[in-house]
């Protein structure tokens, strides 16, 4: 840690300094003027302090349509848990992502969407052929009986259907139930039967690294004692599938045929637009429970403030509809009146450079990726970067994991010349995006995010609720943002449990966190995956990011084991870059090197070599799945699981 007596302008650790004129010309920038605030703390400052001002600012920045304007921004009558916005106003998020673009013709044909396949495939459509697209869908779904409030669940890959589906539901009045385009039949059967969908969109399947991966069966299985009336059924990669007579309907011969006009349905700002689930370690998953205007409009703002998103931008955002990323990448750009790129296919298929090629063919100006994927390119070498035009870029966002400095300087250096800054990003699906965030305000170091983005009351406190800097500890939320969730689905003393409980009044997150003396902030893992040896804190992150930076050390997962002497002792996997010429003394360096970092007492007690270790397909380290192969103990819930081998990989290291 460096010399707190040290000003930040003399900080060795600083690797991106901001650009005055990025500064200038920013929208933040503009947004603070039109204000009278003189500089982005003073901005934080007042976001927070005056919470009904900051949003309803931010609703007027963004240009969010009302039919019926609001008569408060704000209502907490039943507490900041249950917190109410836009009380008495009516809008439909369509009426600001797609209809306000249409009337002048430099908008409605600017390119809404644009989706490349695994095959080099390409489409787009602009905003006025996309508004043609969901009228058409929406016709499709009322034909079929769709009401307003009924839940449409989409499973499928990263298509423009998708997108189009999405939002017709959204045009309808509908509720859409986004779902992991990888689940299989259980996990998909749980959420239908829990949220009460009557209707579900389904692809016949997928392709990935080349192989074709069936949905419409998975769909079927899960059919089976769901709620779910009808289906529609997308033809992406013309398979044989089975179709039920009077429930099952082609998207081909329903959707093309109706009419490219379509009434948008009046819909309350609080009434709900979408459910989207997160996986709980234990019982069933969480519904969280969004409105017209509240994810949407977190999401744009922070792209628009936090990310510098402008009208005419290209980002590509790496997700699933299904992880919350997905959504915020439609709702985000359509709000903003940008370009969002959807690939349907793994970032390294066929060549390690398919990420980079899709940035120089599109013209991407912010790409979204977690930093699991740079350390699996890492090893590549930066010749598959260099060999694309990536001047388009303007930012790279990761989300997904912690960094470890080396991975975070090797993008620095490699793909953004050094000169352009990674915005960091950590939030949640029930966050409707990011707690924390870079900016182009703040010089950045390694791994560091800015601050809060601009709304979010974010502080970091010790177990007893006082505030703590230069310590990891608890990152919490004090006041009402306009994206929080409206509870879970059926489950409001759930929602209180997960996120009220620990401090009174306070929003949890279960993430640990560090300010350090120039203000910038790290997440240092899930609080809830604390390792605790004699009685020492430590953060499997932040050892994590230990062993990563050691050659020939692609990643590692830091886990926790019973002790009868320590309580816990540390256990680390590490997955290899290469064939190391001596494994044990790679594993003798692994133990040196934690010690050395953090403490003698936390050297690991055993340290293993997988092949791979279990993630989701947004990339996020399952760590209790490490722990529970580990120990042999139940597994709990394994629906997010991206590649099932790695277990067996945890338990022949073992």
């Amino acid at each position: 840690m460096t010399d707190q007596t040290v000003p930040f302008s003399q900080n060795q650790d600083v690797a991106w300094w901001p650009d005055e004129d990025a500064i200038a010309s920013a929208n933040l920038t503009r947004f603070m003027r039109a204000h009278g605030i003189e500089s982005i703390d003073e901005l934080q400052e007042r976001s927070t302090s005056d919470v009904a001002w900051f949003w309803d600012a931010v609703l007027k920045d963004l240009d969010i349509r009302f039919r019926t304007p609001y008569s408060r921004i704000l209502d907490v009558s039943e507490g900041i848990p249950f917190a109410r916005w836009c009380i008495d106003g009516r809008m439909n998020l369509v009426d600001s992502a797609i209809e306000k673009w249409l009337a002048d013709p430099a908008t409605a044909n600017r390119a809404a969407v644009v989706w490349e396949g695994e095959d080099g495939a390409t489409r787009s459509l602009s905003y006025a052929e996309l508004d043609r697209e969901v009228s058409r869908a929406t016709n499709g779904l009322r034909a079929l009986g769709l009401q307003c409030g009924d839940v449409v669940a989409l499973y499928m890959p990263m298509t423009i259907e998708l997108v189009v589906a999405f939002l017709a539901t959204i045009k309808a009045g509908g509720v859409v139930l986004p779902l992991f385009s990888g689940y299989g039949a259980d996990a998909v059967s749980t959420r239908l039967i829990d949220a009460g969908a009557r209707f579900m969109v389904v692809s016949d399947g997928a392709t990935r690294r080349g192989r074709t991966v069936e949905m419409k069966s998975v769909a079927d299985e899960a059919l089976d004692g769901s709620p779910v009336e009808h289906v529609i059924v997308h033809r992406r990669v013309d398979i044989p599938v089975r179709m039920q007579p009077g429930r099952d309907h082609w998207w081909h011969e329903l959707i093309p045929g109706q009419d490219t006009k379509a009434q948008t349905e009046d819909t309350a700002a609080e009434d709900v637009l979408m459910i989207i689930y997160t996986s709980g370690t234990t019982g069933r998953p969480k519904g969280a429970v969004h409105t017209h205007c509240g994810f949407p409009v977190k999401g744009a703002q922070d792209m628009y403030h936090a990310m510098d998103v402008k009208p005419g931008d290209v980002v590509y955002w790496m997700s699933d509809m299904g992880w919350m990323m997905g959504p915020w990448l439609v709702f985000g750009t359509l709000l903003i009146g940008a370009t969002m790129v959807l690939y349907d296919g793994a970032p390294d298929f066929p060549d390690v450079d398919r990420t980079w090629s899709l940035v120089e063919r599109h013209g991407v100006t912010h790409l979204g990726l977690s930093p699991v994927l740079i350390r699996a390119l890492m090893p590549h070498g930066p010749e598959p970067v260099r060999r694309r035009d990536l001047s388009s870029l303007r930012a790279v966002g990761s989300t997904g994991s912690p960094w470890d400095p080396e991975s975070w300087r090797w993008l620095f250096r490699h793909v953004l010349d050094e000169k352009k800054p990674i915005l960091n990003y950590s939030g949640g699906t029930e966050i409707s995006g990011g707690i924390l965030c870079g900016n182009l305000f703040k010089p950045l170091k390694p791994c560091a995010f800015s601050g809060p983005v601009p709304g979010m009351d974010a502080d970091v406190v010790d177990e007893s609720g006082k505030p703590i800097r230069n310590e990891v500890g608890e990152l919490i939320i004090r006041k009402p943002w306009i994206g929080m969730t409206r509870g879970f689905w059926k489950d409001d003393n759930r929602y209180l449990e997960s996120y009220w409980q620990r401090f009174e009044g306070v929003w949890t997150h279960g993430d640990f966190a560090m300010i350090d003396e120039d203000g910038l902030w790290y997440i240092m893992g899930r609080s809830d995956d604390t390792i605790k040896v004699a009685g020492k804190r430590v953060g499997p992150a932040e050892v994590e990011g230990i062993v990563g930076a050691i050659p020939g050390i692609a990643e590692a997962a830091a886990i926790g084991v019973p002790d009868p002497v320590k309580g816990e002792s540390l256990v680390v996997f590490c997955v290899l870059s290469g064939l190391p010429p001596d494994l044990e003394s790679l594993r003798g360096q692994v133990r040196e090197r934690i010690g050395d970092a953090l403490g003698k007492p936390l050297k690991p007690s055993r340290v293993l070599f997988a092949d791979s270790l279990p993630r989701t397909r947004n990339a996020k380290l399952m760590r209790r799945l490490v722990r529970a192969v580990h120990l042999d103990v139940d597994r709990g819930n394994t629906t997010a699981l991206e590649n099932v081998d790695s277990l067996n990989h945890i338990r022949d290291a073992r």
